[in-house]
């Protein structure tokens, strides 16, 4: 009989941390481990219907709020209605503590906490999430990160995992004929496409962005901007576009079950994050053999290929960053599959070491 193993999450849309689970869940041997899930959300989520398909179990239960005894209450009694979990693997970043406690109260004997950014927004929050962050590794049993920058960050001085952010290369290699069909989809046969994946978050800096996509197509009137993704923040990023007048230059491609795919049609990936655990999408571009243009604040773990990833300053300038970013929409895209998997981001093996991870610590803990 399968492990199963009970990931926690605030629910399964298509973002860097859902999509780095499902690429793990798709592969490991499920026979062995299976996967099932507790979110925050009532509503159906992207990956919801696949988890079904692949044998996963979804509980629903309510949002998190940390200093709730409600919220609580009700995490207890999940935990002692379903003795049948002995490892719990949390993905709720900084309130990770919350779970992790309630479940090391109720018997659960693998508390693992999972690290997948390297800083927060500097919001009212940040006192609140800092509190919990500190009682992390009180409650857990393991400690694993997506970068040596995101663990070192939610767990100091405490002795951490690296699970790699790793992806199905071969969705990703490049093809001039996919490329040419998602051109054509989108009306951009002839243009220069800079594109950018992720949720619309202050995080991932989409404000700059656009500002240094104005100075570009003032050099260059040939260009196009392609977002994928969703969130909170679109409509304000959708306003300033209009504002500038620079709509029609815009794509905003919503969120997507091809990306693999509109890599294919891109001529450059930009990723101007204020802070990142690694950056998913940074490890599919260089898969894509997209030339990227990326932050100095994103950990340089997420360069794993040579001479196709560039760093600007975030204190550079618009224009600086926009005289970089067309100055290398000219080079030709390689493949680079074999860099990828040397730097251990091939799902295939990651999912290999992942399944053992669990079988080993169900094993040291002497579950029956």
């Amino acid at each position: 009989m399968a492990v199963r193993v009970l990931h926690i999450v605030t629910y399964m849309g298509r973002g860097g941390l859902e999509t780095m689970l499902m690429n793990y869940y798709r592969q490991i041997d499920r026979s062995e481990v299976q996967f099932d899930f507790l979110v925050h959300r009532e509503f159906e989520a992207d990956y919801d219907a696949e988890i079904h398909e692949l044998g996963g179990k979804i509980y629903h239960i309510s949002r998190l709020i940390p200093w709730s005894h409600s919220y609580r209450r009700k995490l207890k009694h999940f935990f002692q209605e379903h003795p049948e979990y002995k490892i719990v693997h949390v993905h709720q970043d900084c309130l990770s503590s919350v779970a992790l406690q309630c479940a090391m109260e109720c018997g659960v004997p693998v508390r693992i906490a999972h690290s997948h950014n390297s800083n927060q927004d500097r919001n009212w929050k940040y006192i609140v999430k800092r509190y919990y962050m500190k009682k992390i590794p009180i409650y857990a049993t393991d400690l694993l990160a997506c970068s040596n920058a995101a663990g070192k960050w939610m767990f100091r001085e405490n002795t951490f995992q690296i699970v790699h952010n790793a992806i199905n290369i071969a969705k990703y290699k490049y093809s001039p004929e996919i490329s040419r069909k998602v051109r054509k989809q989108f009306n951009i046969e002839n243009k220069i496409v800079i594109g950018h994946v992720g949720r619309f978050n202050p995080q991932k800096n989409h404000e700059f962005l656009i500002d240094i996509f104005a100075e570009c197509i003032k050099k260059n009137s040939n260009a196009v901007l392609m977002l994928v993704g969703d969130g909170a923040g679109r409509k304000k990023i959708q306003d300033k576009v209009n504002k500038l007048g620079i709509n029609k230059k815009v794509i905003f491609a919503g969120v997507r079950t091809n990306v693999n795919e509109l890599m294919q049609a891109m001529d450059l990936f930009v990723f101007p994050s204020l802070y990142e655990g690694l950056g998913i999408s940074i490890i599919e571009a260089q898969a894509a053999g997209l030339p990227c243009v990326i932050s100095n604040m994103i950990p340089s773990e997420s360069i794993v290929t040579e001479n196709l990833v560039s760093v600007m300053q975030l204190s550079d300038s618009t224009l600086n960053w926009a005289d970089h970013i067309l100055s290398r929409v000219i080079e030709e895209r390689r493949d680079c599959s074999e860099e990828i998997i040397k730097a251990g981001y091939d799902i295939e093996t990651a999912s290999k070491n992942l399944e053992e991870f669990y079988l080993k610590i169900y094993e040291r803990q002497g579950i029956k």
